[in-house]
C-alpha cells in the first residue's frame, strides 16, 4: 500500500521524438498518470514486473504490445554512500519543506553529475510534489530491448528533459524514498489521462 492508494509498478518510456508513455500495472487514475498524464502521449495499463536477480542486479519487464526488457546493475560509490547517509538522517518534516528540497536539489545535481534535479515543484497535472530520497545508488550497467530492438548503452540526452518541474537526471540513479503530492482538486488540477 502507498499513502496515495494501492501499490503499483510503473515504467516511464521516453521515445527519441520526446514523447512519453507510462506503463503501469494499475489504472491511470491510480498510477503515475494521475500526476503526469497531461505530458504523456499514452498511459497504458499492462503487466509490469521487477525481479531482483542478485544483490545489486534487477530485471524489469513490461508485457504486451511494447515488450520491454531492461536489466540493471547498481553500484555504491563514495558519493552515493555519503548522499545516502545525509538524506537518510534528515528528519521527515524537513523533507516536506519546499524551500529545503529546492536547495537540496540545486546542490545535489552537480555533486551527482546529474545536471538539474527537481525535488519539488508542480507536475504536468498541476499538483505540487515533493520527492524525498533516502538511499541511492548509481546505475553501473544497463541493457534494454524494446520489441526485440537493442536500445544501446547508457548516455545522457543532448538536452536534459523534464515533466513539469520534475527533471530527469542525466545519469542513471536508483533511489529509495517517498514522494508526496497535493490532494487532487478538480477545480485546480487536471484528471488522469488514459490512452
Amino acid at each position: 500500500m502507498t499513502s496515495v492508494g494501492p501499490g503499483y509498478t510503473s515504467v516511464w518510456l521516453r521515445r527519441p521524438s520526446g514523447s512519453w508513455t507510462i506503463y503501469a500495472d494499475a489504472p491511470a487514475e491510480l498510477s503515475c498518470a494521475r500526476y503526469f498524464g497531461a505530458a504523456l502521449q499514452n498511459a497504458v495499463q499492462c503487466p509490469v514486473t521487477v525481479a531482483w536477480t542478485g544483490d545489486t542486479t534487477l530485471r524489469v519487464a513490461v508485457a504486451g504490445d511494447v515488450d520491454l526488457t531492461w536489466e540493471l546493475e547498481l553500484e555504491t560509490t563514495a558519493i552515493t554512500r555519503a548522499m545516502s547517509a545525509v538524506v537518510g538522517a534528515l528528519p521527515a518534516p524537513l523533507l516536506e519543506s519546499r524551500t529545503f528540497l529546492k536547495a537540496m536539489g540545486t546542490a545535489a545535481g552537480p555533486v551527482l553529475r546529474a545536471d538539474r534535479l527537481g525535488l519539488t515543484g508542480s507536475v504536468p497535472n498541476r499538483q505540487g510534489f515533493r520527492a524525498k530520497p533516502r538511499r541511492m545508488w548509481f546505475v553501473f550497467r544497463s541493457s534494454a530491448t524494446l520489441t526485440g530492438e537493442d536500445l544501446g548503452s547508457l548516455q545522457p540526452l543532448r538536452g536534459q528533459t523534464k515533466l513539469g518541474d520534475f527533471w530527469i537526471p542525466q545519469r542513471g540513479i536508483f533511489l529509495i524514498g517517498t514522494s508526496s503530492f497535493d490532494v487532487f482538486d478538480p477545480v485546480r488540477h487536471l484528471p488522469a489521462r488514459e490512452s
